[in-house]
């Protein structure tokens, strides 16, 4: 059974910092790109990072460039969300989600192109 599993989520104040984690189980890890997402207004899921299955690309939605930073470690198949100088607007639920692909240094084309998501964790912070 596929499982990703989000943790990190909290309320913070604008400014500080998160990590959240995506934890991986029954799949085998290093075929998938992972990408995390958000609600956003008129978008249910809204594209907010992404990382191919060898890590070597990565690709960001522009208001979180510079801020944000996903990582993975393919050995322990965790996906991480390095949040900075975060603000009001990044507050939402953020969701992990895995796409099986085959070229190795793939990156994000389509939301629904995802094979598997997380329940989500919630990010809240206050000005």
């Amino acid at each position: 059974q596929v499982q990703l599993i989000e943790s990190g989520g909290g309320l913070v104040q604008a400014g500080a910092s998160l990590r959240l984690t995506c934890a991986a189980s029954g799949v085998t890890f290093v075929r998938y790109g992972i990408g995390w997402f958000r609600p956003s207004p008129g978008k249910e899921r809204e594209f907010v990072a992404d990382i191919s299955r060898d890590g070597s690309n990565t690709y960001y939605l522009d208001s979180v460039k510079g801020r944000f930073t996903i990582s993975r470690d393919n050995a322990k198949n965790t996906v991480f969300l390095q949040m900075n100088n975060v603000k009001p607007e990044d507050t939402a639920v953020y969701y992990c989600a895995a796409e099986l692909r085959l070229a190795w240094d793939r990156i994000f084309s389509r939301t629904d192109a995802f094979n598997y998501w997380g329940q989500g964790t919630q990010v809240t912070v206050s000005s």
